[in-house]
């Protein structure tokens, strides 16, 4: 009892020396202990390929994340480009499935309005008629051109990008890119109707004319 209060007594004059403590003593695990410092506009990529690590942030080729559909499967090259013109949006293809035109329509105007215009006619706010900063105009989605052009390949340069237009993949997912493209279509569709010439009625007779 004596030694173990002697020990108890020397323990406790040790601890509280005058000399403060300089050493941390040793972590069991340093790195949540002392997490390393990275900088806000450091390159990330560069940091990881010179400790050996291999990331780039991309998720694994085939995945498709939870609610989405299946992914999209051509190619980015030519071949896919022309390929695309024979697909057709799976979402009109499942009549178990109605697209919402207020929601396709509120995704146009806040990822393609900024171009393309609010009326699809290739006169957005970055355009102008030529007074914005965009340097170049944008499709006019109210051409015959671009009338013709099939919701496939439409889909297709939404997800690659074309021209100037960069890939929306990463803002849109696969069913908010059909539900787009039908919403084009649709206001497509109208305009179509609207100007297309007036058919003749034959069941009417021909006016006949009489010289005199």
């Amino acid at each position: 009892m004596i030694i173990t209060v002697c020990i108890a007594t020397v323990a406790a004059m040790v601890s509280c020396g005058s000399s403060p403590r300089r050493s941390p003593g040793r972590a069991y695990m340093p790195d949540m202990a002392y997490s390393r410092a990275y900088e806000t506009y450091a390159e990330t990529d560069e940091r990881l390929k010179a400790s050996g690590a291999h990331y780039n942030h991309l998720p694994v080729p085939g995945t498709v994340a939870r609610g989405d559909m299946y992914g999209y499967t051509l190619k980015n090259d030519s071949a896919g480009y022309v390929q695309s013109a024979a697909n057709k949006n799976p979402l009109l293809a499942d009549s178990s499935v109605k697209i919402d035109m207020k929601e396709a329509e509120r995704l146009y105007l806040i990822y393609c309005g900024i171009c393309h215009g609010e009326k699809l006619d290739g006169n957005g706010p970055l355009w102008k008629n030529g007074d914005g900063p965009f340097p170049a105009a944008p499709k006019n989605f109210m051409d015959p051109t671009m009338i013709a052009m099939t919701e496939g390949t439409m889909f297709h340069s939404v997800t690659y990008g074309k021209g100037q237009m960069g890939s929306y993949a990463s803002q849109l997912n696969t069913k908010q890119r059909w539900e787009v493209i039908a919403y084009v279509k649709s206001k497509q569709a109208g305009t179509a109707a609207k100007t297309a010439a007036p058919v003749a009625d034959t069941t009417k007779p021909a006016a006949v004319t009489t010289g005199k």
